[in-house]
């Protein structure tokens, strides 16, 4: 069996940086030597896809647990607390603190990412998930709770800036977009398992507590196995490239180039950001957090039969995303796009018209909700994550990838925030018609903009694609 310590993304690659007094002559055979890195064995890429994906399946958690949680922080009889008689305001800050705190992260991932490096970006990705965990697992009031889950949050940004970039900086090219495509189905996986502890504490007294803080072993497993992990070989590249030069200055030029937006730049930008923009309008955010409810309109009225379709939903969630992880590096990128996304088309349609005209077919309802999550998940979920981590360009990487997450994080807020009162004012019929256009939208911007990376490494894909 291979082990990881053979490959050139070591401390063989730094030290080949740090010798060499000129930049210039640093990067050729630097990448030369990435290039040749793609020959290694697939065996030997899975401790450097394993740990980052960690931030994945904390971030999944997360999702699944707080579902739970919300339901036992509010019992009279099982919070464990004197203040369980929470607001619906409160509960949406204690649901979407961990938004926001993302959304934080990602704009302190804009300013520090290229200078930390994907691997120390990582650990702090660790160091914020123990904390928060730990502070809103040992909360002694609504507020405490509030500040744990923002700073679980800002973990959650970091991890899903850096975590992707990592993956793909060190992925061999045959199998890059399984491994970054299996990040997802590590979100899904970690969805899954929040919502079996969730189920399994939830009769606990105080079962919040150890919901939230169950994820704390998986966070101190991160952040060791990324201490013990080199950094990414394509960073040090960028670093050699850099050379002696001023890091003020470089941070003035990299902003001025993303403020131009020309070329290249403007092209990634454009693919990544346009991606995860489509991946939330198309109404992902709104069956992800009232799938419940959805079905509670289609007629399961018991709150036990929408728990338990919530984890059916997330059981296949899970299986197709695994589809997409066998199929994306066979099949490629821009056919799973077309194919899922035009699946989630006709499921858009299917749910808006039952609520308007076929209210009394139940079964167009349960179709037209299992397709949607079934074709995301070929689709959107994973291969958005995995072209957004392909397309940028090496200098601009850390902060183009961290606007496309800022686009991602803001657009699933606001769609969360806003289905409620859109719900009640257009009704649900209207609004995924709007969804089903917006995904007509989305099929044309997938055929004309995006481009086929597969089989291609980071620098072809540069060179031939942008």
């Amino acid at each position: 069996m291979a082990s990881y310590h053979q490959l050139p993304t070591l401390p063989s690659v730094a030290k080949e940086v740090k010798s060499s007094g000129d930049a210039g002559s640093t990067q050729e055979p630097l990448l030369n030597r990435i290039h040749d890195s793609e020959n290694y064995s697939a065996s030997a890429a899975i401790l450097p896809f394993l740990f980052p994906a960690f931030g994945g399946l904390l971030y999944g958690y997360d999702i699944g647990s707080t579902s739970c949680a919300t339901i036992s922080i509010m019992s009279a009889t099982l919070s464990g607390t004197s203040w369980y008689n929470l607001s619906s305001v409160q509960i949406g800050l204690i649901t979407s603190g961990s938004l926001y705190g993302a959304l934080t992260g990602s704009l302190l991932a804009f300013n520090v990412a290229d200078f930390l490096g994907r691997r120390r970006e990582l650990i702090v990705a660790a160091l914020l998930y123990l904390a928060g965990a730990l502070i809103t697992a040992l909360a002694t009031g609504l507020p405490i709770i509030v500040v744990g889950r923002f700073i679980y949050g800002m973990g959650i940004g970091m991890a899903m800036h850096a975590a992707p970039m990592y993956i793909a900086e060190t992925a061999p090219t045959q199998i890059r977009g399984r491994l970054i495509s299996l990040k997802e189905f590590f979100i899904v996986l970690g969805m899954v398992g929040g919502f079996g502890v969730g189920s399994l504490l939830v009769d606990l007294v105080a079962g919040w507590r150890y919901m939230y803080g169950a994820s704390t072993p998986l966070a101190v497993i991160m952040g060791i196995g990324m201490l013990w992990l080199p950094p990414s070989p394509r960073w040090l590249l960028l670093r050699a490239i850099q050379g002696k030069e001023n890091m003020d200055d470089l941070r003035e030029r990299a902003i001025h180039s993303l403020h131009r937006l020309r070329g290249k730049c403007l092209k990634a930008l454009v693919i990544g950001a346009g991606l995860f923009l489509f991946q939330q309008i198309t109404g992902q955010p709104s069956v992800l957090y009232y799938a419940a409810s959805i079905f509670q309109s289609a007629g399961f009225s018991a709150a036990h039969d929408a728990t338990r379709i919530s984890i059916f939903l997330g059981l296949l969630k899970l299986i197709m995303t695994g589809t997409a992880v066998i199929l994306v590096d066979t099949l490629g990128r821009r056919p799973l796009l077309l194919g899922g996304v035009s699946g989630m088309v006709i499921s858009l349609f299917l749910l808006g018209s039952y609520y308007l005209f076929l209210e009394d077919t139940l079964v167009v309802a349960i179709v037209g909700l299992l397709l949607y999550v079934g074709c995301y998940q070929i689709s959107f979920g994973p291969i958005g994550w995995l072209m957004m981590s392909e397309v940028f360009p090496l200098r601009l990487r850390g902060r183009g990838l961290s606007i496309a997450i800022l686009v991602n994080f803001g657009a699933n807020a606001l769609v969360a925030f806003a289905f409620s009162p859109l719900k009640a004012w257009l009704g649900a019929g209207i609004l995924f018609y709007i969804f089903f256009i917006i995904g007509v939208a989305s099929l044309v911007f997938i055929y004309f903009v995006i481009p086929e990376t597969k089989g291609l490494t980071l620098e072809e894909i540069e060179a031939k694609c942008l």
